[in-house]
């Protein structure tokens, strides 16, 4: 790597504890009002920096659910190695500490040509700057056959909680012998690596507790992120037991059959699964498509400098919904976009310009509990916009130190539910 990962985390770290080290005191005197819709990575950061940079600022924040259930580890919570408990995290900080208004409601309709926000509960928002991190869609359909009915049967486990557990309860009950489909859409979609830990992960459960047991990627790609070392690694520690299937040998899955376990390929194969955790291709949330940000790709564009929408002014998108190339949609983009996001909206409501942002991105993934594998980048603005910088990141060696990477992913964890949620796990 051209930064060593302990040089990356400690210097992320840094930027981070200089902000975390001041805390919020008295009541916003309202010198602008900001909403901030969803509050995952993107949305909590955002709403408790706005509120540290400055405390004059009101926020609320709007999510749906008292609790907040995150993607990473949650296949780890699926292997049975990490528990649902540790990676639900709340709002009491936010709202106590930082003086954010927390709002648990839907959002149904947002206008905006009056600056205001609609809730399913009957209230209205009125806003000068509005943040929106309301994650992914689903776009049910697209595989035929698979829609939120056939979710409960052959669940995605996209969005963490439930659908976690449901997954998890499925691979415990399948026969030793079984077959575990995971399949793997087109990108654009959340967390690019995520299948492919989602498959190690799994391999890891049954070389445990049923060793005759298979795991099958069928892949909409040709090739996948990471490959070389996930690859590595199923070859070490799961031999014979996983197999990947390109787009080019037949492992787009164009059809499913819920009841029946049974998946069809692009050449009309079927596969009989005993469990299948299907991904589905995905777009912008559905708040996204009723608020007029998204354009014909079903991603909401933004001016990356503010991620500003180019649809509306004074709303930002940010978090898996906007387009940002190159950066992937992940945890880690969504906390840093939500810092530049939080830079920006403080600038314009003191009557000032934002300055030129850098942002980061780093992504672990577990093999096992004690093999990971990471990529990080640092991305600048040039000539032709956003760019990773050449030198700025970098990722894990083949033959790599891999129980290391294992101890830094765990505090990466620790250090970004801090940053977000202003908690310490």
């Amino acid at each position: 790597m051209d930064v060593s990962r302990r040089q990356f985390i400690t210097i992320t770290g840094a930027a981070t504890l200089s902000l975390a080290s001041t805390p919020v005191f008295g009541q916003p005197a309202k010198k602008g009002r900001v909403v901030v819709i969803g509050g995952g990575f993107g949305g909590a950061t955002a709403a408790r920096y706005i509120r540290k940079l400055d405390p004059e600022i009101a926020v609320t924040l709007v999510e749906i659910n008292p609790q907040y259930t995150t993607c990473p580890l949650g296949n780890a919570v699926m292997a049975g190695f990490v528990k649902l408990k540790s990676i639900t995290h709340n709002y009491d900080v936010l709202r106590e500490r930082y003086g954010v208004n927390v709002i648990h409601d839907a959002v149904i309709d947002i206008d905006p040509v009056s600056k205001t926000v609609r809730l399913q509960g009957g209230s209205e928002l009125v806003y000068d700057r509005l943040v929106m991190s309301p994650g992914i869609g689903f776009r049910w359909g697209a595989i035929e056959g698979y829609d939120q009915a056939a979710s409960e049967l052959m669940p995605h486990a996209w969005k963490g909680g439930s659908q976690i557990q449901l997954l998890r309860k499925q691979l415990h009950a399948m026969p030793d012998g079984g077959v575990a489909v995971v399949t793997a859409p087109e990108i654009p979609y959340r967390c690019p690596p995520g299948p492919y830990e989602r498959a190690s992960l799994m391999a890891y459960y049954l070389k445990k507790y049923k060793p005759r047991c298979k795991v099958l990627v069928m892949d909409a790609k040709p090739n996948f992120p990471k490959a070389h070392l996930f690859k590595q690694g199923w070859e070490s520690l799961y031999p014979g037991m996983v197999e990947w299937v390109s787009s080019d040998s037949g492992g787009q899955v164009i059809e499913v059959q819920a009841k029946e376990g049974i998946l069809i390929n692009s050449e009309g194969d079927a596969v009989k699964a005993d469990v299948a955790s299907v991904i589905p291709p995905q777009q912008a949330a559905k708040i996204a498509h009723v608020a007029d940000l998204v354009d014909q790709s079903g991603w909401c564009p933004v001016e990356l400098r503010t991620f500003e929408s180019t649809r509306h002014s004074a709303i930002h998108v940010i978090g898996d919904s906007a387009i940002a190339r190159p950066m992937p949609k992940s945890g880690y983009s969504a906390n840093s976009q939500a810092k530049v996001v939080a830079l920006a909206v403080v600038a314009y409501l003191n009557g000032n310009e934002p300055g030129e942002p850098s942002l980061i991105n780093t992504c672990f993934s577990f093999v096992a509990p004690d093999h990971v594998v990471s990529v990080s980048a640092v991305y600048r603005f040039g000539e032709k916009g956003l760019k990773a910088v050449r030198g700025g990141g970098g990722r894990t060696f083949m033959n790599g130190d891999f129980e290391a990477e294992a101890r830094f992913a765990r505090s990466w964890y620790k250090n970004i539910i801090a940053d977000t949620f202003g908690q310490r796990t």
